[in-house]
């Protein structure tokens, strides 16, 4: 057996995986299916509160199970694609996507529901990581350039088509479906995503495996459990005391799992996230500089579709059809990125950040003239300037993050990546959803929005900023 193995990890240059077109698209799909099932469920909520009988603490629970489970298993994920094959993983993660997508549409009760949501998010840990490891190993270059700027693309795409496809489902009510289709319009898409993977993804793995980390997984897990839990739960449960002393608790754990990893790794153990990973310029930078953006990014979203169907009276469709301009403008800016980058670096991320504060400026005084009469056409400038700057973002620091990273490890530094973007997608719910909800009884929703908006424009110029320290070329 170990011969066998070793004939399937120790590879000739020649005889090294490689990712066809096809094969991209099938994991850019796979890709684009966690981040879509983040955000859908938004625009269901006040359904499945109605139809399930259940409370506002018991739906926010249907968004942070999914969420939190999904960000405390991914770097876990990583580790076990790494060891078992990124293909094999990749394959059982997306099969358990769709039986737990399945287990959501046909949820009898509203706690149903919630077990199901948290298995759908260690189902996405698992596939996730695979993606962003099999364009890694499989491929070089300006391939791989190309990839990972379609990657970020899918990603940006994703969260906000979303919103949109959430209240398109909702409102078309299929077969009288209502709130469910948004879960179970995943169970196709998942069939053919397991036909075409099954004979265009190739396997890949770490030519030499490490074991799994026991004592950093579970305070890893249990450091963004205290974090992430309080901080999405503390709004509708009150505030209570344990969502303090869980907050209060979070430094601890995090400075255990730092302490812990860092002595496996001198003693020659593997840690779940080797501290030498963390020494890369370019990771650790790229992370630094994902965490404002993706906050801010979660948080617009979720901000703007409370204001426009809650403040300016949208519907669900007509208040998802408000971002098309920025999905649109993110798609084209993003397909040019990489050319960008080639010609200027990373500077492109500086001037990204630029466009992305000028059309938050230009949504904000959208915000102040037309307010309440806020939707598609008083959006437009802003929406699609915001767009193309968030474009000369994403992708191209998803591509900073890894361009460092030894292919043997491609699956854990996929899993730290997007830990820290999913955690931080939901900070930003929890963040500026909690500043944007505590505002409007005193300042009314318009000047709670705009004020909101100019929070996450100083999230925006210390991006900016910061991407002033990435070295100047991509490796």
């Amino acid at each position: 057996m170990t011969e066998t193995i070793a004939s399937r990890t120790v590879r000739s240059p020649a005889a090294a995986p490689v990712l066809s077109g096809l094969g991209l698209f099938t994991v850019l799909l796979a890709a684009a299916l966690p981040l879509i099932d983040f955000f859908i469920v938004n625009v269901a909520l006040p359904t499945i509160g109605k139809d399930l009988s259940a409370s506002e603490a018991v739906l926010e629970l249907v968004v942070a199970g999914y969420g939190v489970s999904y960000a405390v298993l991914l770097v876990l994920g990583g580790r076990l694609g790494d060891l078992f094959g990124r293909r094999r993983l990749f394959l059982g993660g997306m099969a358990a996507f769709g039986l737990t997508s399945l287990a959501c549409g046909l949820a009898p009760t509203a706690w149903t529901l919630v077990a199901a949501r948290i298995a759908q998010g260690a189902a996405s840990a698992a596939m996730l990581p695979q993606v962003l490891a099999t364009i890694q190993s499989a491929t070089q270059g300006q391939r791989r350039a190309k990839a990972m700027g379609l990657y970020g693309a899918t990603a940006g795409l994703a969260m906000v088509a979303g919103q949109i496809l959430g209240g398109v489902l909702v409102a078309a009510d299929i077969a009288g479906t209502g709130w469910r289709a948004v879960f179970l319009v995943n169970v196709p898409v998942v069939v053919i995503g397991l036909f075409l993977a099954a004979k265009v993804v190739p396997e890949t793995r770490s030519q030499h495996p490490e074991p799994i980390d026991v004592p950093g997984t579970f305070l890893l897990g249990a450091s963004l459990l205290a974090l992430l839990v309080p901080l999405t739960e503390g709004r509708a449960a009150g505030w209570p005391l344990w969502t303090w002393l869980s907050l209060a608790a979070f430094p601890g754990l995090a400075s255990a799992f730092y302490a812990v990893e860092r002595r496996a790794d001198r003693q020659g153990r593997t840690p779940l996230v080797p501290p030498s990973l963390l020494a890369l310029t370019s990771l650790r930078r790229g992370l630094v500089m994902i965490l404002p953006f993706a906050i801010g990014f979660s948080g617009f979203m979720f901000v703007i579709a409370v204001a426009l169907q809650s403040g300016a009276g949208l519907g669900p469709v007509a208040a998802g059809l408000a971002l098309v301009p920025l999905a649109v403008t993110f798609f084209l800016a993003s397909l040019a990125g990489p050319r960008l980058v080639a010609r200027y670096g990373t500077r492109v991320v500086t001037a990204g950040s630029v466009i992305q504060a000028v059309g938050l400026g230009l949504i904000v005084l959208a915000v102040w003239r037309s307010w309440p009469h806020l939707g598609f056409v008083e959006l437009l400038p802003g929406a699609a300037v915001a767009g193309a700057g968030q474009a000369l973002q994403l992708p191209i620091i998803f591509r900073i993050i890894l361009s460092e990273v030894p292919a043997a490890r491609a699956g854990v530094g996929a899993g730290v990546m997007v830990t820290t973007q999913q955690s931080a997608l939901a900070l930003g719910v929890a963040t500026l959803g909690t500043l944007f909800l505590s505002l409007v009884p005193g300042m009314g929703m318009r000047d709670a929005l705009a004020t909101t908006l100019l929070a996450q424009l100083a999230g925006v110029v210390l991006t900016g900023l910061l991407s002033l320290r990435l070295p100047r070329t991509i490796g």
